[in-house]
Formats: structure tokens, C-alpha cells, sequence
């Protein structure tokens, strides 16, 4: 991903988290970076990264960004090419090698609680690739057979 990839990227998850259901607009991204650090970049500027007329940021700017996104300074790079962030090697059967990769997942999206303590649970269990098997499963059924389902436990429950 481009610098001007990871700033649109970014505005994006910025409104989601802020509640906005919509990516920040590069003004609200400049009002409440002063709002909240004092100091701000130009909507202008903004403008040109995103749009890669700019390509790089200066260390200041890139500091800014950062601290507002709360990323770190040297996500705000252009990636090298043929770089990815997906897992490239095989997991096999080496469970700590899995459980790592599943901590590192769950603190990566700890701005999805759901997600990320779903991944760290995952961590945690004896045979995590069991439970990854059925949750494999479960995809194959709508929603609505899900919570049947739940529904069904629950009041079996309450029968005990």
C-alpha cells in the first residue's frame, strides 16, 4: 500500500471508530487534529498526499498523522513492492508459532474488541485449530440457523 493509500485508509477507519459509519473528509481530519493536538497539517497538504502529488511527509507531518491516527510513525511509509502483511509462510502444525501469530493478530486489531479478543481466546485454547475447523462450519450456516442454534443451548440451559 501507497502513503496515499494508508491516509485514505485511515480517515476511514477514523470515522467508523468516531461513530461517523463514513471516512472522515480531510477537513474533519484537520479540525480535530488541532482540536485535539494543538496543532494541525493543511487540508491542502492533506490533499496532495492523498492524491500522491506529494509522495513523502516530513518528519513533523508524519509525527502529527501519527499520533492523531494513533499508528506508528513508520506505518506512514510507502511499502516496499511486493510487500505484504498477510501471513506468507505455512502455519503447520506448530502450535506456538499459530498461538503467536494469533497474539500478534489480536493486539493488531485491538481497536475491534469483538475481533481481537476472539483471536486472543483462539490464542489461548489447547487445540485452536479444532475450534478453527468448526468455525469453518458454522460459515456454511445463515445467522438465523446460528442463534437457532444459540437460542436451543440457552433454553437447555435453563432446563438444568
Amino acid at each position: 500500500m501507497n502513503l496515499a493509500e494508508k491516509i485514505k485508509h485511515l480517515r476511514t477507519i477514523e470515522g467508523d471508530i468516531r461513530g461517523f459509519n463514513r471516512p472522515m473528509t480531510q477537513m474533519e481530519v484537520v479540525k480535530m487534529m488541532h482540536q485535539e493536538l494543538g496543532e494541525s497539517i493543511s487540508q491542502a497538504y492533506l490533499s496532495q498526499l492523498e492524491s500522491a502529488k506529494r509522495l513523502h511527509l516530513t518528519a513533523s507531518s508524519r509525527d502529527l498523522l501519527s499520533r492523531f491516527f494513533k499508528v506508528h510513525p513508520g506505518y506512514l511509509v510507502n511499502d516496499p513492492p511486493d510487500y505484504s502483511t498477510d501471513l506468507t509462510t505455512e502455519v503447520g502444525q506448530d502450535t506456538d508459532r499459530l498461538a503467536t501469530w494469533l497474539l500478534a493478530s489480536a493486539a493488531e486489531w485491538r481497536k475491534e474488541p469483538v475481533l481481537s479478543e476472539l483471536l486472543h481466546l483462539l490464542a489461548e485454547v489447547e487445540e485452536p485449530r479444532r475450534y478453527l475447523a468448526v468455525f469453518r462450519t458454522f460459515m456454511e450456516l445463515s445467522i438465523e440457523e446460528l442463534e437457532a442454534i444459540i437460542d436451543a443451548l440457552d433454553m437447555h440451559e435453563e432446563v438444568e
